[in-house]
């Protein structure tokens, strides 16, 4: 429960950041054109609001714990006094006349934007006066355009507008990558100082990799970074891949559909650097320390099958949940065994040292004008891997895994760390704008995509159409989202 709560207040924290100031830009370049910003709101508030807050005739009025301002509009009455209906049969709404809202309506000072914090912590949104959004607000664009209204810019006001939450986005992403490099530096482990070789999941495996082996060359190009393996194999489907084992180089080719392959055996670790499972320190009450195994012994098999390294034990130990073992470790030189019953988790309770203690690692620090190119160059190389990824979404197999706040949220380090938590912030943002340039209703690329017809046809879509569109886009995002999150659930219960 402690490392769920964790890792959803981190999540809850670093999308709020994002979102905020996604929303933010949306809302300076309005004002910039002097749009009226109808609301800016901190998650959403279905029919209440934690805190709502509107500047009246100089005055700040704020209500806590309050019922939402209900919509400006009322049914419309004919001259005979009968409701107007429209063609389906449905009462036509109009706006309220400001002179006949009461004294301390909210409604009568639609040139204040209402400030809020909702309940529901799943984003955020900036209401634009004028503007076709998730609000759907028909009773507002069915009258005319008004001089305050995005709708009565120019396409060159109105674009601005709508890339302002991206454009800001990106810029933020850049700019804090560009702070991790300047504060914590960057720690990198060249694949020619990994002198245990490489550890390869069951797939690669079958295909001829052992582990061990070191990987030198894709397609006849030296590599030197576990990064760009995953990348070229996983992501850009390189097939011919040179190893060194023991003193030979051989060449392993790997097949077309490797990358499918993988995402159907939902395999985590693809690639990682081998190292050993030594001891560093054995947790009060543990199994380990029942077993009497100490700091510093090193594990080197289970069951008297050979585990060299630190990867093949954890996998052992896990299909071995609740069940006794025979651990094999070497104390001062000597080989010992000794029985250990395990958790139900598959957990011997000790902390095992890290490959950094055992494999020479480059690190860099950054000054404060080399950390910024270096963000931007870091930021960009995020997104041009993110886009390349995109595609497997498309794919059979990559539809299956695609995952909503709990995958996002199993991004996030079980503890907490400054570094690791502005590094997923920083990706997030990059994914964040990447997702909603995209050319879809709905999504800000979607708005986008109209108003580059409009500039290149000199016709504006009609609002009808822009309504439709928005109700198409709202729908595929919503089963997206249900279907994504769906995922989830389904892997918590079943797998």
């Amino acid at each position: 429960m402690e490392t769920f709560l964790i890792r959803a207040v981190q999540l809850i924290m670093s999308l709020s950041i994002l979102v905020f100031f996604h929303e933010l830009g949306h809302f300076g370049f309005a004002r910039l054109f002097k749009v009226r910003v109808e609301k800016f709101y901190m998650f959403f508030n279905p029919t209440y609001s934690i805190v709502r807050a509107k500047k009246i005739n100089g005055k700040w009025d704020i209500k806590y714990f309050a019922k939402n301002v209900p919509a400006n509009e009322r049914e419309k009455i004919d001259e005979q006094g009968n409701t107007v209906l429209d063609k389906k049969g449905k009462p036509v709404l109009e706006p309220i006349p400001l002179a006949e809202l009461p004294e301390g309506d909210w409604r009568k000072h639609p040139e204040s934007t209402e400030w809020g914090l909702g309940w529901l912590p799943l984003g955020g949104y900036c209401k634009i006066s004028g503007m076709i959004d998730e609000s759907m607000d028909t009773t507002m664009m069915a009258q005319e355009p008004q001089p305050w209204e995005y709708r009565s810019r120019s396409v060159w006001q109105r674009l601005p507008i709508i890339i302002g939450g991206v454009l800001v986005n990106f810029i933020m992403a850049m700019m804090i990558f560009s702070a991790v490099l300047f504060t914590w530096g960057r720690d990198e482990l060249p694949l020619q100082n990994a002198k245990y070789g490489l550890h390869f999941s069951p797939t690669l495996l079958k295909y001829g990799f052992q582990n061990g082996d070191k990987i030198i060359k894709i397609d006849g190009v030296n590599i030197d970074d576990r990064a760009d393996v995953i990348q070229q194999i996983l992501i850009d489907g390189k097939q011919k891949i040179t190893v060194k084992r023991d003193s030979q180089e051989l060449e392993i080719l790997l097949p077309k559909d490797l990358s499918q392959k993988l995402l159907a055996a939902e395999e985590k670790d693809i690639v990682s650097i081998a190292y050993p499972f030594v001891i560093d320190e054995v947790t009060d009450g543990s199994p380990a320390l029942q077993a009497k195994l100490q700091k510093g012994d090193s594990v080197v098999s289970v069951n008297g099958k050979s585990t060299p390294f630190f990867q093949d034990i954890s996998i052992t130990l896990e299909a071995n949940k609740s069940k006794s073992i025979t651990l094999g470790y070497v104390r001062h030189g000597q080989l010992a065994t000794s029985s250990v019953q395990l958790t139900e988790t598959g957990k011997l309770g000790v902390q095992v040292k890290t490959p950094y203690e055992f494999l020479k690692t480059k690190h860099i620090d950054y000054s404060f004008m080399e950390s910024i190119p270096a963000g931007i160059s870091f930021g960009w190389e995020t997104l041009v891997s993110y886009v390349k990824q995109f595609k497997l979404v498309f794919t059979r197999e990559g539809s299956k895994h695609l995952g909503g706040f709990g995958s996002i949220g199993t991004m996030f380090p079980k503890a907490w760390d400054w570094q690791i938590f502005w590094s997923m912030t920083g990706l997030l943002s990059m994914i964040l704008a990447f997702m909603n340039i995209l050319p879809i209703p709905a999504l800000d690329g979607g708005h986008v995509l109209f108003l580059l017809y409009e500039m290149i046809t000199g016709k504006k879509p009609s609002d009808k159409f822009l309504e439709y569109a928005q109700t198409v886009g709202m729908s595929l995002l919503f089963a997206l989202l249900i279907y994504s999150n769906g995922n989830d659930i389904f892997r918590a219960i079943f797998k």
